[in-house]
């Protein structure tokens, strides 16, 4: 049994623990920006493979006290990282803290790279080459104020790429945090769903992939495959019951629009590359004229924040008018905004049932659920 540590956006950590839960896991504790669990190999595949929500798996390796970067070097080169990957596999090492009273991170960095090297020469006569941008391994330092931990990486890439998004428009949001917000609607396949400001189509990819029962890492690969222990056919296996279970449909109660043609055309290409382009309807539309395909559903949008002074009052106009549409045509859906501009609500002119605080990367967000009722706000 092994011990695991999945790194998510923050909020989403609940949301992450239940995906976790459902692909083996056990000792299962969330934490601020992720998840412990314990679990043997299969669950760590599976964990890649299935999860929409985690950043990256790391595995635990070793913990252990520290006052200064000597004694982290200690802790590192006492590992024996020969048994763990070969030496002719790329690596890096990436440091994180939190409290952490030593005075550089980079060298706390240069530290363990040079403690790992030292360990295969003293094993092995020679030691594995650096690689900063594409590893085949990571090593993972995380320092509190008095604890080291060190941990492999299973992911490689952030998991949140899935290998579709080809095409993109300014500021997209990460997969992984689209995915959590459309669990965080209530939605479920065969509900109608719509983004009115679709940008690179996120939302829509990943509401595809859920409708599919399709496994959000099935055309991607992984670091756990360049380790040791890795199990090739135990691997195969869980591939194969994930790629069996992807359902085939013709079309899906999803749609998008967005006023800029060139973030229309994104998302048709992103799509059409990811093998979706017959399932969602995408078209060029401004979200104040749009006509609901259905009498209920969830509209999910995620409008521009409006960093600029210009742009604030641009929004701040905006505003009563998309309160105003939503009032007029889209009454019986459940609306949800994700947005930094916490404005929103006030300027809308109408009440959210929920706010959740998310964070984008470092920015603090909110998810405003906003229920308009049918029949008490549509014009004769």
């Amino acid at each position: 049994m092994n011990n695991y540590f999945a790194i998510c956006p923050r909020g989403l950590e609940e949301l992450l623990l239940d995906e976790l839960r459902g692909v083996g896991a056990e000792d299962l504790r969330s934490t601020a920006g992720g998840v412990f669990f314990s679990g043997d190999w299969a669950v760590c595949y599976r964990a890649n493979l299935e999860s929409r929500i985690a950043t990256r798996i790391l595995w635990h390796i070793v913990k252990g006290p520290y006052e200064k970067e000597e004694d982290i070097y200690r802790l590192a080169v006492r590992q024996l990282w020969p048994n763990h990957f070969a030496v002719s596999c790329t690596m890096r090492v990436v440091t994180t803290g939190i409290k952490c009273p030593l005075k550089s991170l980079d060298f706390v960095t240069l530290r363990v790279k040079d403690a790992v090297c030292d360990r295969f020469r003293e094993d092995l006569g020679e030691r594995p080459n650096i690689d900063t941008r594409n590893p085949d391994v990571g090593i993972h330092v995380f320092l509190t104020d008095r604890e080291c931990t060190l941990y492999l990486d299973t992911s490689g890439q952030p998991l949140w790429q899935r290998g579709f998004r080809k095409a993109s428009v300014e500021a997209p949001l990460k997969e992984n945090l689209a995915a959590g917000i459309l669990k965080m609607t209530g939605w479920q396949p065969g509900m109608p769903l719509v983004d009115p400001m679709c940008g690179s189509g996120t939302f829509l990819l990943e509401a595809v992939q859920v409708a599919l029962d399709r496994a959000p890492g099935l055309d991607r690969t992984f670091a756990f495959e360049r380790l040791k222990r890795f199990a090739a056919l135990e691997w195969a296996n869980i591939r194969a019951a994930a790629e069996a279970r992807v359902k085939t449909v013709d079309h899906l109660d999803i749609r998008g629009w967005d006023i800029d043609e060139r973030a229309v055309r994104a998302t048709r290409r992103n799509l059409q590359e990811a093998g979706f382009g017959n399932l969602v309807a995408v078209d060029r539309g401004d979200v104040l004229d749009i006509e609901p395909p259905a009498d209920h559903g969830i509209l999910l949008a995620n409008p521009p924040y409006g960093e600029r002074i210009g742009e604030q009052d641009e929004l701040a106009a905006f505003y009563p008018e998309l309160g105003s549409a939503l009032k007029r045509r889209w009454a019986g859906w459940n609306c949800f905004f994700f947005t930094a501009d916490l404005r929103l609500p006030k300027l809308v002119g109408l009440k959210p049932s929920r706010k959740t605080p998310l964070f984008n990367g470092p920015l603090e967000c909110r998810l405003f659920e906003i229920r308009m009722v049918a029949g008490s706000n549509r014009k004769a």
